[in-house]
């Protein structure tokens, strides 16, 4: 089985910036502002790919019958336990009783059948439609009961219902959710000014333990030289993923701040469309494996905090295998790869950019190392939005750098449909395998 991309690196060493003032003033604190650098299309987890949509709203204003833990296990959500049949195939919630919708509409069996049934319609919208390709019924037994029946076993069925695109949601809301959304988490939907922020409020009839903000909003900040100054003022608290840049080390040194280096779930790509030509040569997307100096790439945008990873797994995972080796920063043999697909020229091609720095500038970098083997690459950048449309939904691409943040999704590689528009009968059959 061979790459149909180059993994560039793991955008697993996030930088989460938070204010350090002293412990009275953080215990009087109930609100806080978050820093988001892209403004989610929508606001609903079960219709749109934008990792910001999970960011604002997942396990804040939707849950999950399950949720997943930070150590990667499956955790109860608003299923308070479960039970497997002898053959692997059903799957026995028992709900938890007395959560509600943010509307006050009494949380049920029924919103699960509706929300599972309503993502693996035909007509369905939502993105990781395949997680629910396993699911054959399912049936509700009494308010607080509901049975998941699977056409086949699947070991990863419960992570799947943990994921932010397996929120539950009421038949009475759905439709409006990606401008008002109502779930059940322990923040409701405030307001969105489009442009500048989103605003959460604490939920007062919340089912589980209360949080101890109040409110909490997510201030949109997309040009990053704007966000140091946004925090050195106080206007932000924090960043989940902070653009430092050069200004990192002046963020460490105040003692106003705590930064905080972590490994996430994130893979930067770059993601190549298989179907497009040249690109559907294997010699191709191994010469322009060959062709990058990682090292350099990570250095140049992202301030050095990140790895060379080799695979789709970031390094913290259990899985992860270190694969950086398989193609090796290597012009010489990218030419000769070249040369055997019939390009001994090279050849011009487009990489699209979305907004985040660690695209634009890694865009920079990446066409710098292609040209020197021949080749060239117009970089047209986008906004967010065109990025999904262009990119993500109608595969009108040649190359594009993203990070993928969803857990565990080596399986995407195995989708017909998926924007890489790869296909492997022998990855396939790993997955399927897997997949029992």
């Amino acid at each position: 089985m061979k790459p149909l991309k180059s993994i560039l690196a793991a955008a697993g060493l996030a930088l989460a910036v938070s204010t350090a003032a002293a412990t009275g003033a953080l215990a009087a604190r109930t609100d806080v502002v978050i820093g988001m650098v892209l403004e989610p299309p929508h606001l609903d987890p079960t219709a749109g790919a934008a990792a910001a949509i999970k960011e604002v709203g997942y396990a804040n204003i939707f849950e999950g019958i399950t949720r997943i833990g930070p150590d990667g296990q499956v955790q109860p959500g608003l299923a308070e336990s479960w039970d497997i049949s002898d053959d692997g195939k059903t799957y026995t919630f028992k709900l938890r009783t007395g959560a509600k919708f943010h509307d006050g509409t009494p949380f049920s069996a029924d919103d699960v059948k509706f929300s599972i049934e309503r993502a693996m319609a035909e007509d369905s919208v939502n993105p990781q439609k395949q997680l629910y390709s396993a699911v054959d019924t399912v049936e509700v037994v009494d308010p607080a009961t509901v049975k998941v029946t699977l056409k086949h076993p699947q070991g990863a069925f419960l992570w799947n219902m943990g994921w932010g695109e397996a929120a539950i949601v009421s038949p009475a809301t759905a439709d409006n959710n990606k401008e008002h959304p109502v779930g059940t988490g322990p923040f409701k939907f405030e307001s969105w000014a489009k442009g500048s922020s989103i605003k959460l409020v604490k939920n007062p009839d919340y089912w589980g333990e209360p949080v101890a903000l109040e409110r909490a909003e997510f201030r949109i900040v997309p040009d990053a030289a704007a966000a140091i100054p946004a925090l050195l003022s106080g206007d932000v608290h924090a960043f989940s993923n902070m653009p430092a840049g050069d200004a990192l080390a002046q963020i460490e040194a105040d003692p106003r701040f705590k930064v905080v280096i972590g490994s996430t779930e994130g893979e930067t790509v770059l993601s190549t469309n298989n179907k497009k030509e040249p690109f559907d040569k294997l010699q191709v997307r191994q010469a322009i494996a060959h062709a990058l100096n990682r090292d350099e790439i990570i250095a140049g945008a992202s301030s050095g905090l990140g790895v060379p990873i080799g695979s789709h797994f970031a390094p913290h995972h259990p899985a992860y295998v270190d694969l950086t080796g398989t193609y090796p920063h290597d012009p010489n043999r990218a030419k000769e790869l070249l040369a055997e697909a019939g390009l001994p020229d090279g050849f011009s091609a487009t990489l699209k950019l979305p907004p985040p720095p660690y695209a634009r500038e890694g865009g920079e970098i990446i066409a710098s190392q292609l040209r020197q083997v021949g080749i060239n690459l117009e970089i047209v950048p986008l906004e967010w939005a065109d990025w999904l449309k262009q990119v993500f939904t109608d595969k009108d691409y040649d190359l594009s750098i993203v990070s993928h943040v969803e857990p565990n999704d080596i399986n995407i590689y195995a989708r017909p449909d998926y924007y890489f528009q790869y296909q492997n009968p022998e990855f396939n059959a790993v997955m399927e395998e897997l997949e029992v």
